[in-house]
């Protein structure tokens, strides 16, 4: 690896693996003039535009460099398989491990419920779209390449993925968010399929806050 090579993996990990700590939806909703719904989602998608032009414009590399190849049939099955596992073991947490641990999930998660469905919407997509590109597409495949060892680069990603939801949900939160980056790594490195790491994202995502909400007393 030469060491412009370098250099830009390593600036391509600070975007892709560093912005998402920069609170982009507080930023956006303060000064994208979009107000609290459309500018808390703005910069979120500003850093999806900008990580896949570093890839191309920057880096010179297609995007299958990060994942973006066709998925196929199996693929997509993996990705609607690999969702159950992930909504199972998210229920069994809900129900059983949080309350155990006495860890609650922060009221303004079940505040998400009160949202217009197309926000809810918004909210999922933007999030498969922009998480799995930066934390399994881009971060995944660069620390792997910069490091040598897909080890190195499963457990770092998926670290992170887990505490980039602390802020959102609080602890629970945080374990919900641990085991759902168990499930999309392990689907991710065994494809190296971004398609298939965001349908399941999308589809778990949808579960809890699209079909939750229809069966709970949040539903109007």
């Amino acid at each position: 690896m030469t060491d412009t090579r370098r250099i830009r993996i390593v600036i391509g990990l600070l975007i892709a693996l560093g912005l998402p700590f920069c609170h982009l939806g507080n930023l956006g909703k303060a000064y994208s003039g979009l107000g609290p719904r459309l500018g808390g989602e703005v910069l979120w998608w500003v850093l999806f535009v900008v990580m896949l032009v570093y890839v191309l414009r920057v880096e010179h590399e297609p995007l299958t460099s990060i994942g973006y190849r066709a998925p196929g049939w199996a693929n997509i099955g993996l990705g609607v398989a690999f969702a159950i596992v992930a909504i199972v073991g998210i229920g069994v947490i809900f129900a059983v491990v949080l309350p155990a641990l006495h860890m609650p999930v922060k009221a303004q998660m079940t505040s998400l419920f009160q949202e217009p469905f197309w926000f809810r919407v918004l909210l999922v997509t933007r999030a498969a779209f922009v998480e799995e590109t930066a934390f399994r597409g881009y971060g995944f495949e660069r620390l792997t390449e910069l490091s040598g060892s897909t080890w190195v680069a499963a457990i770092v990603t998926c670290g992170l993925f887990t505490l980039a939801h602390y802020a959102g949900g609080g602890s629970g939160q945080v374990l919900i968010a641990l085991w759902g980056g168990v499930v999309l790594t392990v689907l991710y490195v065994w494809r190296r399929n971004i398609w298939a790491a965001i349908l399941c994202h999308w589809l778990t995502d949808a579960a809890g806050l699209l079909l939750a909400p229809m069966a709970g007393p949040h539903h109007h």
